[in-house]
């Protein structure tokens, strides 16, 4: 150590500094004296800085003694005598210099929070904490609207103080940093703890043992540290260094060291939570990054990887999305032919990159290793049995549905083969297209196109294509050849249009899929071709492949050097200045005029200014998902009259199928469908159209709700009533919208009319216009004596000798991102106990989706994608559900029903409550467990029977007005006069 860092002793009468905050510092002269003002600003003024440089080889320490002597007693400097290699040494110097009484570490390119000091130190003092942690945030200084990302907020929600890091596992697994916390310097010195030297990741080891060795961990909700990020720097970080296996090496090391900390410390139930942790972030920053790498990295990462996955917890599979879970098995076992495009989907997690297989009735990512084979035991071996046993635990992945999708919906692995440049600026591309389960059939008649498209947006102004020459089908793949002329097809400005993506357009008996081109292997695209950019040739004349982060084949234009200067000279001077702005105003303008707010300003005070167009009705079901329920029976009541009027039906989703084509369809909340809600004489929807749009007086809104009220609604939610008046005010404006609000019995009079706050005059006691079939059903039976299933049998496959069952659930909240409903029993059980008798058909509430296993098909059908509920209620011969208002409706049939309430108790309870007890009032058995509800199925005959008169009881309680004749009514009080002649 350099004479002039030796530690300044405090004079006698000097006070010790509360705090010391140590900044580490290796090459970095330029953003040290940022770090260090960050600490000498701070709230908290007895606050000391001690820099530690890790023998710097620019001037850095330079600066540093210049900080010192400008702020003699606050800033004190010194240099190792080698540089360490890492932020451990110099981080451990640090705290043996530091002469304050709580210790925090500040890295040279990252800035304290003005008050962290002051608000860690408190904390500190008034809960007794070794360890104080607040909130760290990732500053990506060099994004466009400055990016921020906060690290783990759910873990600083509030202020809490733990006794031992047992009670909140999720800090130790995921707050692995040493920089957002404040550690009391005796508590470091008693328990020996440094940073580990030599090694990468040491915040991971010293933050574990510190959180183990503490007394009392305080966790506070304020903004700390900001940890700046640089995503455009030309030197990596340590940690993003990934392309060198040291770097794996050391981060494996590291895990076994803390999971060796935890045995030792008697926290082996906090590992659980690691492995888990390991094998959806640690793991998963690694394995996208093998595609790029060759063949003798991957095995050597393999091999280290091998013996610390032995290590984990297989129950932490379990916790993981199973793409997660499958890669980690595929690369222990060392499967690459598996595990690369496994990595494909989980670097694009919609991507389907693997052909499956389908055994006894469930799919399967790969039928390797399901028979214990290709973990290195035989069938005979005991091992190898249970090898094969966790394999297909793994592996399984019916429950994600792939084998239900059509070819139009999946993206599909489009691995290139083959990359060669021919003369005149033509490239050559082959490929292999995935046929996952066979979804493309040996017969099926193959086109496809190759498209280039500029990535950038806004710029897109061409797309170019070139025919897809050669397409064969190979059973497992899709093989094809194309050869695109650049120099003559693509025809790039030549600037703002740098970088082209290519997509492969697969169309298979006219549907089609569009897939991305996966470059899986190094090295197998290079060079150059030649183009025209439509600006000029001295701007650039050529394109390189390129490969972006996902993995897929782009092209780049390659500027010629000269002109690459007076570009960016040009970009950075005026004229530059102002065409930046002039996008920027453009794009801010384009914002402007497609936001909500515009859009509700448009329909105010521009459309609602037109005139009403007498005859125009616009119908909407269930926020545009769906062309169905009463809006539906109304305007086919509508067009069977013969009306002369003018319909409009919204959708939303992926497009409008299944709405009728003889009407205008309009996407919801497009400008076409505020205009045309502007102009209506009527509005007609089941639930509500937008709540900020007023309803001109010269409108009439006929609400014909969705279904009667088990639970509770509007102002009779707990959570309405607790809400602040303006609130409820603003909701009962929405409500008031209503002209008329169908009603089918008294008991929606006391319930939703009430909840809803309706008025009498606003009541319209007709029934429900969807349930006019149902009753006309029954009428129908009853007279002739006999049922006609209908076309809907046929279309779904139903035999004749088979009984249909529906199974018709209310929504569910849970599910995550994409809402999957997992069914409370065993469907596989049920279909072979019932398969002989019963065909039973699912539908998941709209906003809930299922997914059935391939072994049940045709014994238990998914119709969850059918618009209409009522053909499929007028199918069933009997009706399985849990709190659905469908139980009002399919009582008209006079058919058995069944009441699946296994969480009864967490339903009314723990939710909004109900207006009456379903174990009383049910017309049908309400079973709780799985095993009641088979023998409640035995007999659909013994069911119907014994239910006979509660069953009428409840049709003549809860569906008093429909009579089969709504449309009708509805037509003739609202729309009689449109009839033709």
């Amino acid at each position: 150590m350099n004479e002039e860092s030796l530690p300044v002793p405090l004079p006698a009468s000097a006070v010790a500094p509360d705090v010391s905050v140590v900044v580490i510092v290796y090459n970095d002269e330029a953003r040290l004296p940022t770090a260090v003002r960050s600490v000498l600003e701070q709230t908290l003024r007895n606050v000391e800085v001690v820099i530690v440089d890790d023998r710097s080889t620019d001037g850095s320490y330079d600066v540093a003694r210049r900080l010192a002597v400008e702020y003699p007693g606050r800033v004190r400097a010194f240099q190792l005598e080698r540089n360490s290699g890492g932020c451990g040494a110099p981080r451990n110097h640090g705290i043996a210099q530091a002469r304050g009484t709580y210790v925090l570490f500040l890295d040279s390119d990252d800035v304290l929070e003005r008050n962290a000091c002051r608000n860690m130190l408190e904390a500190a003092e008034t809960t007794g904490a070794d360890l104080v942690s607040g909130m760290c945030v990732r500053v990506h200084v060099d994004s466009r609207n400055g990016k921020e990302v906060k690290w783990y907020p759910w873990l600083y929600a509030r202020t809490r103080t733990l006794e031992s890091i047992s009670e909140l596992p999720d800090l130790l697994v995921f707050d692995t940093l040493s920089t957002n916390k404040c550690y009391r310097r005796e508590f470091l010195v008693e328990q020996g703890l440094e940073f580990p030297v030599g090694i990468h990741y040491e915040d991971l080891l010293f933050s574990a043992q510190a959180y183990a060795a503490a007394r009392r961990i305080t966790l506070i909700p304020n903004r700390v540290y900001d940890w700046n990020v640089v995503d455009k720097a030309a030197a990596k970080s340590i940690s993003n260094r990934r392309a060198e296996i040291a770097n794996f090496a050391h981060r494996m090391e590291i895990h076994r060291r803390v999971d060796q900390l935890l045995a030792d410390k008697g926290l082996l139930e906090l590992k659980f939570y690691k492995d888990v942790k390991f094998l959806k972030h640690d793991l998963v920053l690694h394995l996208r990054d093998l595609p790029f790498r060759d063949a003798s990295y991957r095995e050597e990462f393999a091999a280290i990887a091998r013996d610390y996955l032995e290590s984990i917890d297989r129950a932490a599979f379990d916790e993981v999305e199973p793409i997660h879970a499958i890669c980690a098995y595929l690369l222990q076992k060392s499967d690459w032919d598996n595990l690369l495009p496994a990595v494909d989907t989980l670097t694009n997690r919609d991507k389907i990159s693997s052909t499956m297989v389908e055994r006894d009735g469930r799919i399967y990512w790969c039928a390797e290793h399901l028979d214990g084979h290709r973990g290195g035991h035989r069938d005979d071996d005991p091992d190898g049995h249970r090898d094969g046993d966790f394999a297909r635990h793994v592996l399984d992945v019916t429950e994600l549905g792939y084998h239900a999708k059509p070819v139009e919906k999946m993206f599909l692995r489009n691995v290139l083969t083959g990359y060669e440049e021919e003369a005149a600026g033509t490239v050559r591309l082959a490929g292999h297209i995935t046929n996952p389960l066979g979804v493309i059939p040996p017969g099926a008649r193959l086109t496809g196109e190759l498209e280039f498209a500029a990535r950038r947006k806004g710029v897109r102004f061409q797309i170019f294509r070139f025919p897809v020459a050669t397409l064969r089908h190979e059973g497992e793949a899709i093989a094809w050849e194309a050869s695109a002329d650049l120099a003559r097809g693509l025809r790039p400005l030549g600037i703002v249009d740098a970088v082209w993506d290519v997509r492969l357009h697969l169309d298979v008996d006219g549907v089609r899929t569009t897939t991305r081109l996966t470059a899986s292997e190094p090295g197998l695209v290079d060079g150059q071709l030649p183009v025209r950019p439509r600006l000029t040739r001295l701007v650039a004349d050529h394109v390189t492949p390129e490969i972006s982060s996902r993995g897929h084949l782009s092209f780049r234009i390659v500027t010629r050097e000269k002109v690459e200067a007076l570009v960016e000279k040009g970009v950075r001077g005026a004229p530059g200045r102002f065409a930046k702005s002039g996008y920027r105003k453009a794009k801010a303008v384009r914002r402007k005029l497609t936001s909500g707010d515009t859009k509700i300003r448009l329909y105010h005070e521009v459309f609602s200014r037109l005139p009403v167009k007498r005859g125009l009705v616009v119908f909407e079901s269930h926020l545009g998902r769906q062309y169905s329920d009463s809006p539906k029976a109304i305007y086919e009541e509508m067009r069977r009259q013969g009306l002369d009027f003018e319909a409009v039906w919204s959708y939303t989703g992926s497009g409008p199928a299944g709405f009728p084509a003889d009407a205008t369809l309009v996407r919801r909340w497009s400008l076409p469908y505020l205009k045309a809600l502007a102009q209506a004489e009527f509005w007609v929807d089941n639930q509500s159209y937008p709540l900020k749009l007023t309803k001109r007086p010269e409108t009439t809104y006929i609400q014909t709700w969705h279904g009667s009220a088990l639970k509770r609604m509007g102002f009779d939610e707990p959570e309405w009533k607790l809400r602040p008046r303006p609130e409820q005010a603003e909701q009962q404006r929405t409500l008031d919208r209503f002209d008329r609000f169908l009603i089918r019995s008294e008991h929606d009079v006391r319930t939703l009319a009430r909840a809803f706050r309706l008025k009498e005059r606003t009541l319209l006691r007709v029934g429900y216009p969807r349930n006019d079939a149902l009753v006309q059903a029954r009428r129908r039976e009853e007279e002739v004596g006999l049922r006609e299933r209908g076309a809907l049998a046929a279309e779904l496959g139903v035999a004749d000798d088979k009984a249909v069952l529906l199974y018709a659930p209310t929504f569910r909240q849970h599910g995550g991102r994409q809402r999957r409903f997992e069914l409370p029993f065993d469907v596989e059980r049920f279909a072979d106990t019932f398969g002989d008798r019963y065909v039973l058909l699912v539908r998941s509430h709209y906003l809930n989706h299922v997914v059935l296993p391939p072994s049940v098909r045709g014994r238990v059908i998914d119709v969850s994608a059918h618009h209409d509920v009522t053909p499929l209620l007028a199918l069933a011969d009997g009706l399985i559900t849990d709190y659905s208002s469908v139980m009002f409706d399919y009582a008209l049939l006079g058919r058995p029903m069944f009441f699946f309430a296994y969480d009864y108790e967490e339903y009314v309870h723990e939710g909004r409550g109900t207006y009456f007890d379903l174990l009383e009032r049910a017309p049908g058995p309400v079973v709780r467990t799985e095993e009641e509800l088979h023998t409640a199925l035995a007999s659909l005959d013994e069911q119907a029977v014994k239910y006979a008169e509660a069953r009428e009881g409840f049709v003549a309680e809860f569906g008093e007005y429909d009579k089969g004749n709504a449309a009708q009514s509805i037509v003739d009080q609202f729309f009689a006069q449109w009839r033709r002649g």
